[in-house]
């Protein structure tokens, strides 16, 4: 994790799933709601032609913008901001990435009238799995539910044990 900065990176397998299923065609345009580390506004600046990364901490904002840098993805505009703010009148957007967010319900209300195609949210907490199932049922674009459990190997004496990450929630919608 980057020094100082909270909430990332995302772990890798769950960076493959979650981009995956945002379903990225080459040109298209892609929010990074909660953009963090810039992990997933990077993977996905290297398939689309326009990355929004969107976070309110400056920090992350700062460190989204040196791993396009040291990426060389000139294709990734980082915004420090509020989400809904940022987003309301910036579409067309194909796909949007929620890592964080502190009013997810807004933002999933933003990213329903401005992005046409997937929208996937990124959950660790179980209090935001609920939020982003129920607001995307309310607004008609809920698809489903990726449960995502990823554990490594460590040496322990002369075998290899398994030790877990923390379960991780993809909660999928679809915007027609």
């Amino acid at each position: 994790m980057e020094k100082g900065l909270s909430g990332g990176p995302t772990q890798d397998e769950v960076a493959a799933v979650a981009l995956w299923h945002l379903r990225l065609r080459d040109g298209c345009t892609v929010a990074d709601v909660g953009c963090g580390t810039g992990k997933i506004a990077v993977a996905a600046a290297r398939t689309a032609g326009r990355v929004i990364a969107v976070d309110r901490r400056p920090e992350a904002a700062a460190c989204t913008k040196e791993a396009a840098r040291v990426a060389l993805a000139r294709n990734i505009q980082v915004v420090c901001g509020e989400a809904a703010d940022v987003l309301r009148g910036a579409g067309p957007i194909d796909a949007a990435f929620v890592g964080g967010s502190r009013d997810l319900e807004a933002v999933l209300g933003v990213l329903a009238d401005e992005v046409r195609g997937r929208i996937v949210v990124d959950c660790v907490l179980l209090g935001t799995l609920h939020r982003a199932v129920e607001t995307m049922q309310r607004l008609g674009i809920f698809e489903e539910v990726v449960s995502l459990q990823v554990a490594r190997s460590r040496r322990l004496g002369s075998g290899l044990m398994m030790t877990p990450a923390n379960p991780v929630w993809l909660v999928i919608g679809e915007v027609a």
